[in-house]
């Protein structure tokens, strides 16, 4: 119990320095299955681009394929910082070749703290249940005020939509959420207006227990 405890304190120490180091930040999810020559892979690539080079910040994703290789390789093609948490599973993900640095976990729960605690925004992508997982676990946090209100942008707005009318019409009507939970997340695919919306959220600049931990 000791030694797993000291490794589960390790890696959380070891992704928050990591992050600590990146002001400025937008994290990238979304189905690791999606191809080059997709229309999202194309989306996210392009956007992590204009991320990069308009705004001047990081990207960050799970490091692996899919939507996480197309944000990064548009973050690294474009010249920019693009960051890679991975996850070792027993099915072996691969490791994007678009990484400008990159940290290796084996617990979720510790990967998944270091992805959604520090970025200036969320970016949501089409995906399976990871990316919904990923999803709900930001917005119940900012629901229940445990982290600040950050943007959540979904782009995809037919996936997208769909979720938002199961949320609509079968949760908030059976009174589960309040009429202002839905508003937690924007949907949309125009790259200006998500360009605008990451410009004008507030820079998360304090990872107060980071320096804490031995």
């Amino acid at each position: 119990m000791e030694e797993r405890l000291t490794e589960i304190t390790r890696e959380l120490k070891e992704g928050l320095e990591l992050l600590k180091d990146y002001s400025k930040s937008v994290t990238f999810f979304g189905a690791n299955q999606t191809k080059e020559g997709d229309f999202c892979y194309s989306d996210a690539q392009t956007l992590a681009g204009r991320i990069v080079t308009e705004l001047n910040y990081a990207v960050v994703t799970g490091g692996s394929s899919g939507i996480m290789e197309a944000a990064n390789r548009g973050a690294f093609e474009a010249g920019g910082n693009s960051l890679g948490l991975q996850i070792t599973l027993p099915k072996e993900q691969a490791t994007n070749k678009y990484l400008t640095k990159e940290i290796n976990f084996h617990h979720f729960y510790m990967r998944k703290v270091s992805l959604s605690y520090a970025a200036e925004a969320y970016v949501f992508y089409p995906g399976g249940y990871g990316t919904l997982d990923e999803f709900f676990e930001i917005i119940t946090l900012i629901q229940t005020k445990k982290i600040e209100r950050v943007p959540v942008i979904c782009v995809g707005t037919e996936y997208w939509n769909g979720l938002k009318n199961f949320l609509t019409t079968e949760v908030l009507s059976r009174k589960n959420i309040e009429a202002e939970d839905i508003e937690i997340f924007t949907i949309t695919d125009n790259h200006d207006e998500i360009l605008e919306i990451i410009k004008n959220a507030p820079i998360r600049v304090d990872i107060p227990f980071a320096n804490s931990i031995k």
